[in-house]
């Protein structure tokens, strides 16, 4: 019999990865959507969104597990991102609970490990306090930064590197491709047992992590550039940034100053011992070639 996931953030960057993994592992995908979608073969499309119960109802019956990865990263105020993680959180667990599901897989951040930091980071602690006290059988996993083919958050620093100079904030970081954490989160769907109630931040397996500046270096050389020039941003001129960002492209901006606040943070590395266990997961992509692969496709598609 086939089994059934039902997916918030499927029309997403990593929630497209995973529902498109999930498909090949045999799932057939239940998944939300607030626009029209074309027909894929193992999945239906549910018209809805994380503020409409009845349409995360129908998305939740009849399914073996849920995994909830949409979200939001840029919106103007803390209350927004209150309703936009937080609350949706809440609204897709009591569908879950309402459908008797007792499976859940919830995609946090890091961030949430830092709730004073920024307003994100204090809606993704409160989101994942919701599944904690939810009574289901859940795993939370918090992903570093995730880069890969379609995304869109990375991409400047792509741009930059291609261009020989890039700026990069103080202190540490981990990375993960996204078809690493796609295969992770059909994993843990599969897999109902040994992840119950753990919080696991995953990452492409590099000890230590790695520095913003050796981050851009790796980028540059995918981009085929063998020099670049880093320029180190201070935690004052970021969150300048984030101001001016936020005055020039307005709804389109990168740099707001609540991510400002989250990027001039010293450690975005994975905890160690916080990965999943070798017999569960593992990265298998290098990552300079997972970089590649993402330059292959932004050109492919014309963005870089």
């Amino acid at each position: 019999m086939t089994r059934v996931l039902a997916m918030t953030g499927a029309t997403g960057f990593v929630g497209g990865a995973t529902m498109r993994d999930a498909v090949a592992a045999g799932w057939h995908v239940r998944a939300l959507t607030r626009r029209l979608q074309p027909e894929r073969e193992g999945v239906t499309w549910i018209m809805g969104a994380l503020d409409d119960r009845a349409s995360l109802t129908e998305m939740a019956a009849d399914a073996d597990v849920v995994m909830h990865i949409a979200g939001v990263v840029n919106v103007p105020t803390r209350a927004a991102f209150e309703v936009g993680n937080a609350t949706a959180t809440a609204n897709v667990v009591e569908a879950a609970r309402g459908a008797g599901i007792t499976r859940f897989v919830h995609v946090s951040s890091l961030a949430a490990r830092e709730p004073n930091l920024s307003n994100y980071g204090w809606s993704k602690e409160r989101a994942e306090a919701v599944v904690m006290a939810s009574g289901l059988d859940w795993t939370i996993v918090r992903p570093p930064a995730v880069f890969g083919p379609g995304d869109t958050e990375m991409l400047d620093l792509f741009r930059m590197a291609r261009r020989g100079i890039a700026l990069v904030p103080s202190g540490r970081m981990s990375a993960i491709y996204v078809d690493e954490l796609a295969r992770l989160l059909v994993t843990l769907a599969t897999d109902r047992e040994a992840s119950i109630g753990r919080i696991y931040e995953p990452d492409d397996g590099k000890p230590t992590g790695w520095s913003h500046r050796s981050f851009a270096r790796a980028v540059a050389r995918a981009v085929g550039r063998q020099r670049l020039s880093t320029v180190a941003t201070p935690a004052l001129l970021l969150k300048a940034g984030g101001q001016l960002d936020k005055l020039v492209r307005r709804s389109r901006a990168k740099l707001t100053p609540d991510r400002a606040r989250y990027i001039a943070h010293p450690d975005w590395v994975a905890t160690e011992g916080a990965c999943p266990p070798a017999d569960l997961w593992r990265p298998e992509q290098d990552t300079d070639d997972a970089l590649a692969e993402t330059v292959r496709w932004y050109r492919r598609e014309g963005w870089l």
